[in-house]
């Protein structure tokens, strides 16, 4: 069983994507919270991700997608503890802590959620996705093509708390993140 250390707190980190059909990754530096001698790891308890369009050329941000796309397109993401080595993992890999796509329908002015609904939203403290790697990694890919100076952004937003488990759980947590690695 988990017990918390601290509050809840909010970590971010900013995905660029300014190329089309070109994965990219992002690490969120865990290290100052996670310890091994002390059982000590991250709660995470939601992730929220936000998607803007950015302007290159004047250095703006807007929460409006379409002047950045020339064509229908769709942007896609994902949170995991294991470093996806530039790919977008499968949804049965165990370290996806969360993911999301966004569809952009420039002929109809619609954006849409994709049929992602692995949850993003854990709960309280014993609900909480347990991690003991130091680091997280945002992974994104945009499908279609930009309109010139532009590209998205994607920001992930965790929601976490530090807490100390005991040897059994701390040892089962690392031994079903190694085993996948």
């Amino acid at each position: 069983m988990a017990t918390s250390k601290t509050g809840s707190f909010y970590l971010s980190e900013e995905l660029n994507l300014s190329a089309a059909a070109t994965v990219n990754t992002v690490t969120m530096d865990l290290g100052a919270y996670v310890d091994v001698g002390d059982q000590q790891a991250i709660a995470i308890e939601k992730v929220d991700f936000i998607v803007q369009a950015y302007d290159q050329a004047n250095d703006h941000y807007s929460n409006s997608l379409f002047g950045s796309a020339v064509a229908n397109c769709s942007v896609q993401f994902q949170l995991s503890d294991l470093n996806p080595n530039g790919e977008i993992i499968s949804a049965s890999t165990n370290s996806l802590i969360a993911s999301g796509c966004l569809n952009i329908d420039i002929a109809n002015f619609v954006t849409t959620a994709a049929s992602d609904v692995f949850p993003d939203s854990y709960g309280k403290l014993d609900e909480s996705r347990m991690v003991v790697n130091d680091m997280l990694y945002l992974t994104g890919e945009t499908i279609g093509a930009y309109a010139v100076n532009h590209e998205y952004r994607v920001t992930a937003i965790v929601k976490a708390r530090i807490v100390k488990l005991g040897l059994k759980d701390w040892m089962s947590i690392a031994v079903t993140s190694t085993a996948e690695s």
